[in-house]
Formats: structure tokens, sequence, C-alpha cells
């Protein structure tokens, strides 16, 4: 990794000074020769190269044709301006890593002279006949150093553009007019090269807007990453002085990638160069500023790091072909496996960055809450490391947003603030999480306890053995050693069947409220798809979109597939069958929570249910279970008069538990448009206008009781 040069002593500079020493003496011998040439009124006539004198025409027109006119004979011809520059000097490491000639380095030292010193500029413009050519040409530079007119045609290949110092960007040629002849255009080295050879160790300004460069103090053990993948990056990185190498850290974004890099910068004590490919490409130059950048990370010694995440097709040979040339060390990251290939196979290694596991978020958890200052408790903090599998970015960010929030509520009391209890950092989890989800699924705000659901004791148990799997997941996957045993089935899946209205939401509510999840709830027949393949495409990015939600996922309206029934009897029940069993792998896949519901429970293959974690019967209620809906539903500061009689509605009428929702709150609406408290009339109303709906109507009589249930 580290260069031929000790950025910390002189001795590049005393070699730069002896480079510029022997330049002053070629040109000195080449202005003696230029003032025999040009005449001694050259060097007072402030209008040289602006008007052609008489005189001069005569002399240029006997002169022979390409005669090097500034070479002096006399000088020693194996002095060259740079022979023998030190093996510390960065004159030699660039001489080698392009493998340049003396002539070429002599180029290279012409053309760095006027970055040192302006006075070269007019010496040049003498030695150009031009006041107005301060910069050296290549014209000048064949003069200065060809002996002969054939020596002079044979160095003009140093500049053609498949020639190192072109090719390799080291020097540029400035044309002054277009379609110039060569020997006109002008020698500018590149501003890294001049950077480089005046151990100037600023970033190039080309690239100020493409890429940051730090110096970073994060320590490798510091960070939450596998033991395994520590060593080898410890083993990796021992190699790294002695041979180029190229890392691919495959992870999600955000799960600390930049961070591993930061951390290599720190062992290696080396700058980190991170590049922003997304506004690179907004770019029209991307070959250039990519060469620029390796470059820049090699010359500065630099540990470079690239997110190609974003990365088009379009660019990707760029990439590998500067990858492959990459002496240093080049840290690429994506979520994706490696997928690029070139002609030429490239040495790169993929180091997994995975998501925290449940010891890493709960140590990211511990830390960012002493950092805060807040005291937690082992079990409140396995519960939050357990539930939200959060990368080590948004822990620190949900750990910020409970205290900000706690700060907002106290001042908007005009309280003291004090640390944000379990509940707070619960909902900040979930502020860090399901964003993509959002735009998938519709969000349900839980509103239900226990207390609300009427149900038999069995599906109650059932629904509470649910809650507790997700207590305890940690200590029998984990503790216990079951996720070594399962390949899926690690997360929670449940059937909830019964008919409209039974208390299937309810249910996946209170689950959510006691569990401290996001709900989510996605309407199946809105993913059901006529299009072959549509629907499985559907699923695939709710569930993807579901992998960093911390969600329970609740499939409403089930029936949009099951209502096709699982009997095959031609290609469409085939492909309905397909459907369904693809919505349950993946549900058995998902390591959340993942709840189907339908109301045709018969309709669903054994096979498929024998898949699922819980069936959850939701029957119809019975008059008892709906007296105890009707004396829930109604909120106590509801003004109910005194012919009311619960018992009679739920007698009387078979009604599921959303039935009696919905025309509680029409009585309700009645009464407050005739400012009374709610009667009977109120709710025989209502009863009426529920039975429309539902298709069906009660007769007065019905209404009044004298005749038997009404269904």
């Amino acid at each position: 990794m580290v260069n031929q040069w000790e950025p910390g002593n002189n001795q590049s500079l005393d070699d730069l000074l002896e480079t510029l020493g022997r330049l002053d003496r070629l040109l000195e011998r080449s202005i003696a020769v230029a003032q025999t040439v040009y005449g001694a009124e050259a060097a007072i006539d402030r209008y040289r190269g602006l008007h052609i004198s008489q005189s001069e025409v005569e002399r240029l027109l006997g002169q022979e044709p390409g005669v090097p006119i500034l070479y002096c004979p006399d000088a020693d011809a194996s002095e060259s301006i740079d022979p023998s520059p030190s093996s510390l000097s960065r004159f030699a490491w660039l001489q080698q890593v392009y493998q340049l000639s003396p002539f070429e380095m002599d180029v290279l030292a012409i053309a760095l002279a006027p970055e040192l010193d302006l006075r070269y500029e007019r010496l040049y413009a003498y030695l150009q006949d031009n006041v107005t050519r301060k910069r050296p040409t290549v014209d000048l530079a064949l003069n200065l150093l060809c002996p002969s007119v054939k020596a002079k045609l044979q160095q003009r290949q140093v500049f053609a553009p498949d020639a190192p110092l072109l090719r390799q960007g080291l020097l540029h040629l400035i044309a002054d007019q277009p379609n110039a002849p060569l020997l006109s255009h002008s020698l500018r080295l590149d501003e890294q090269i001049v950077r480089l050879l005046l151990s100037q160790n600023s970033l190039d300004a080309r690239l100020e807007r493409y890429c940051d460069r730090s110096f970073p103090t994060l320590r490798l053990e510091s960070l939450p990453l596998k033991p395994d993948v520590q060593q080898a990056l410890w083993a990796l990185l021992h190699q790294a002085d002695r041979q180029p190498l190229q890392l691919y850290f495959q992870g999600v974004q955000g799960s600390g990638r930049q961070m591993v890099a930061e951390a290599i910068a720190t062992e290696l004590d080396v700058p980190l160069l991170s590049a922003n490919l997304a506004v690179i490409l907004a770019d029209a130059e991307v070959e250039e500023i990519l060469k620029l950048l390796f470059r820049e990370a090699w010359f500065a010694n630099a540990v470079l790091y690239l997110d190609i995440e974003a990365l088009p097709q379009s660019h990707q040979s760029q990439l590998l072909k500067e990858l492959q040339n990459a002496p240093g060390i080049t840290i690429l990251a994506g979520s994706q496996p490696w997928n690029l290939t070139g002609q030429d196979p490239i040495a790169l290694i993929t180091v997994p960055i995975p998501r925290p596991d449940f010891e890493q978020r709960r140590d990211c958890w511990e830390a960012a809450l002493a950092a805060a200052g807040i005291a937690i408790d082992p079990l409140s903090l396995a519960a939050l490391a357990d539930r939200f599998q959060l990368l080590p970015c948004q822990i620190t960010q949900a750990v910020a947003t409970a205290c900000n929030q706690v700060r907002w509520q106290a001042a908007a009391r005009s309280l003291e603030a004090t640390s944000p209890t379990l509940a707070d950092l619960f909902a900040a989890a979930r502020a860090q999480s399901g964003q993509e989800l959002n735009e998938l699924a519709a969000k349900i705000q839980p509103l239900y306890t226990w207390r609300d659901l009427v149900l038999p004791e069995d599906a109650i148990a059932q629904l509470q053995e649910i809650c507790q799997r997700v207590a305890h997941r940690h200590q029998v996957l984990g503790e216990w050693g079951f996720d070594r045993k399962l390949s899926i089935g690690k997360g929670i899946n449940a059937l909830f069947a019964g008919a409209s209205g039974t208390g299937k939401t309810m249910a996946a509510e209170v689950i959510a409220s006691e569990i401290g999840l996001d709900l989510y709830k996605i309407d199946l027949s809105s993913v059901v798809s006529k299009y072959i393949g549509e629907t499985e495409k559907n699923l695939e990015r709710i569930f993807r979109a579901a992998e960093t939600a911390n969600a329970i996922l609740f499939f409403d309206e089930a029936d949009a597939l099951f209502g096709k029934r699982s009997e095959v009897r031609d290609s469409h029940d085939r492909y309905a069958n397909l459907e369904i069993s693809y919505l349950l792998q993946k549900m058995e896949q998902y390591q959340g929570i993942a709840i189907l519901a339908t109301n045709l429970r018969g309709n669903l293959d054994e096979a498929f249910v024998r898949r699922l974690a819980f069936t959850i019967q939701f029957p119809s209620p019975d008059a008892d279970s709906r007296r105890q809906i009707w004396a829930s539903i109604l909120p106590a500061a509801v003004p109910i008069a005194a012919d009311v009689d619960l018992d009679f509605l739920a007698d009387q009428f078979n009604l599921s538990g959303g039935n009696i929702k919905n025309i509680a709150l029409a009585a309700a609406y009645l009464a407050a448009a005739d400012r009374s408290p709610m009667t009977m009339t109120h709710l025989r109303q209502a009863m009426r206008r529920e039975y429309q709906k539902l298709g069906k109507m009660l007769s007065d009589r019905e209404l009044s009781g004298e005749q038997g249930e009404s269904q």
C-alpha cells in the first residue's frame, strides 16, 4: 500500500531543485544560441512575435527546415535534465511506475518549471521568439532536447496519443487555435502530477464535487462485525503493503459498509477517499473522472471507497478497467452479489457485511443509550434488540429521536425533560422502519386491547401464544439453538378464519399493540392479477419491503385467492394454486409476523393449512358474546336513555361484531342530530339501515321483538 517515497523527508524537494538547476543550465546555453540566431533586437522588442520584420523574414527563409536551432552542440550529450533522481524521489517513482524514458522525464521537467517559478514563462517566450508564448510548446521541447532533424522527427512520437505521457494523462497538449499543428501545442502538466511532484497533498480540485477525503479514527475492533470477518480483514490488511487489494463489501445500505472502510483506513494510518457515484454518473466525463479518482487514491496513498449500487451497465467496463490496474486498496460496496465481469479476471474478495444479529443490535442499543445517558434494564434492552431488526445507524437515530420527542413533550407542558420510556424508544424504533412498505400497504394504528376482544377462550389463548412467541423468540431460536435447526419458519405465520366482522382485524391490532410493532394491512384483492406472474411479482415487492419494516403483515381479503378453490379443474385453477403456494412460501420465509385472513376456510387445502403455525377460528358471536360486544362498543360518555335494552338487541338480532359497531355508531349520530340521549328508536333505525346494507329487510314486528330472532 505504501508508495516508494517517504512523505516526511526532503529528498523529493532536493531532487526537484537539482532538476531545475540542470534545466537552468540547458536554458542558459540555448538562450546564448538564440541571441545569435534571433539577433540583439529580439531581447528589447516588446512586440516580438506579434509582427514580423523584414530581417526576421530573411532569417526564417535562410533556416534549414526542422533544424533544432536552440540545441547547443557543445553541451554534454550525456546530461539530461533529470538523469538519475534519488530512489526516494517522486521523480524516480513516477519514472518507474509509468516506465518513462529520460527524454520523457525531461519533457515533464520543462512543463513543470512554470508551476514553480514564473520566470520560466518569460524565458520560454524569449526562446520561442514570441512574447505571447509563455508556456512551452512541443516545438520548444524538441528544439531544446534534440540534436538533429532526425532526432526531432523521431521524438515526435513522445507526443502521440498512445504514448505514455498522453495515454496515462500525465501531460496535456493545448492547441491555441483549431487545427493547429502539433508543434504549436502548449505543454500542460496534469494537476495531479504537479501536486505529486511538488509534494502537495490536497485533494485534486477536479474531484472536489465527486468525493471526500477524510482521516478516520474509527477502530476495527469497535465495529459490530462477526469475529471471523474481523479476523479475515486483519489478515488481508497485513498483506496490503505487498500486493493490491480489491474488496467488495456486500450489505444493505446503512449496514456499516463505509464504517468498515473507515476502520481499514484507520488501521493502515492512511486517508479514506469516498466517492459519490451518483454525482459522478451525472457528469458527462465519467471515464475521465473515474481515471482521476483511482489515480488520486494511488498518489495520496489512500483507501478508495466507492458505492456501486447505482452503476449502470454502460459504465461497468470502465470501472473494471480501472479496478484491474488499481495498485492500492480499493473497496467497492453494494447490496447485491458481485456480478461484474470483464475480459480479465479480477482478484476481488467479497466481504459480507450482513445486517446485525441480536447480540450486535443489543450492543448497538446499549452503546447508543449509554451515550445519551439513558439507563435501561436488560429485559427491555433485549426486547428492543429482538423486535426491531435495525441497522446501527438506525438505532443511533432512534435513540436521538426518542430523546428529542421527550424534550418536545416536556417543553409543551413547561416541564423538565426526563429520560425516554421504553414506549418512547419503541415508537422511535418504529419510526425508523417501514418507509418502503408505506407505499404498498395501509398502516393501521392499533386501538384495541384484550378487553375489547370477544372470542372463545381457545382463540384468545392462541392469540396470546403468538405474543409469547415474539417475547421469547431469541431465547428459543438463539440461546436454545433452534435457529440452527430451521431453514424456514423462524417467523410467525397464522390463519385467521371467520366471517366478515368477527374480529380478525381487531385481533391483529391487539397483537400489534401488545408487542409494540407496526401493523400493515394488505388487501389481497388489489394484489392478485389476472396476468400470469404479476401476482407473484406484487407479493415479492411486499415481502422485500417488509424485510426492513419490523412490522406485522395482515393479508386481508384472502378470498381473492382462496375463492378460486383449490380443486384443480383447468389451467387457471392450477395457476391459482401456484399463487396460494407462493404466498404461503413467502409467509414461511418471512421472519416477522404474517397473518392471513379469510372468510372461506373450507376453500383452503389442508396441505396448505399444515404449513401455518397457527389456525384460529373466529366464529360468529352467540347471544352472550353479542351482549358483551354491545356493552363494550358504547363509550362511557354516550348518553343512553332508560329504554335502551341491550339484552333484547343481543338476543333478537344475530349480528357480527362489525355490524354491531356500525349500528352503535349510526345510532349515536341519530341521537346527536336529535339533541337527545340514544334511545331504542335510534337503535332500531340504525338497525334497519344496517340490514338494508346486507340486502335484508326488517319489519316493524321484528324490530319490536314480536317475531323470533332475526338473521
